[in-house]
This record gives structure tokens, C-alpha cells and sequence, in this order.
């Protein structure tokens, strides 16, 4: 088998930067905001399917609509830092911590 010429290999970066532009752009941040909150809209989902909750039986819980949690599991919709608190750690019973790096 042979050896891939890495002159031809295009990093993950490399291509961050084609499609989206260097980072610290408009463009390149915008992707990554919308990058983080699909993250956080899929970590939200899963540890709701793990609490075997619908998202309406969440929605009552948190004092939201259940469209508002379709919109956030979805990626669609921004979240206030107070809302994201409610809904993991009163509605999922989950512990809320941030690492800055």
C-alpha cells in the first residue's frame, strides 16, 4: 500500500478556512456560533432521551414551550445562559459547569 503524499492532504482547519475564512472573520465566527449551539442542542437532546422525557414533558417542567425545545435540540435557536441552566439542571437534573481556556 502506499504512502499518502501529504502535500495533497487537507487538514480540518485548512478546510475550515476555505469554506468559512481564517478565524476571528465574521463569517468563521458566525459558523462556529451556529457550530456550538447545534453541540449544545444535540448534549441537550441526548441527556433528555437519557431521563426517558418527552420534549414537551421538559418544556412543562422548565416553564418553556415545546417548540422553544424543538428550536434549541435543533440548533435553531439561541439560549440565554439562565435558560440553559433551567433546563439542564432543573429539568434534567444535571450539573451546569464552564471551562474557560
Amino acid at each position: 500500500m502506499e504512502s499518502l503524499d501529504k502535500k495533497h492532504v487537507t487538514t480540518f482547519e485548512e478546510h475550515l478556512e476555505k469554506r468559512y475564512g481564517a478565524q476571528g472573520t465574521d463569517q468563521r465566527m458566525a459558523f462556529e456560533a451556529k457550530a456550538k449551539a447545534f453541540a449544545i442542542g444535540e448534549l441537550i437532546k441526548e441527556e433528555r432521551r437519557l431521563s426517558n422525557m418527552t420534549q414537551e414533558q421538559l418544556a412543562l417542567k422548565t416553564g418553556t414551550k415545546k417548540s422553544f425545545i424543538s428550536r434549541i435540540e435543533n440548533g435553531k435557536s439561541d439560549i440565554q445562559l439562565s435558560t440553559l441552566y433551567r433546563i439542564l439542571e432543573i429539568g434534567l437534573g444535571k450539573k451546569v459547569s464552564f471551562t474557560i481556556e
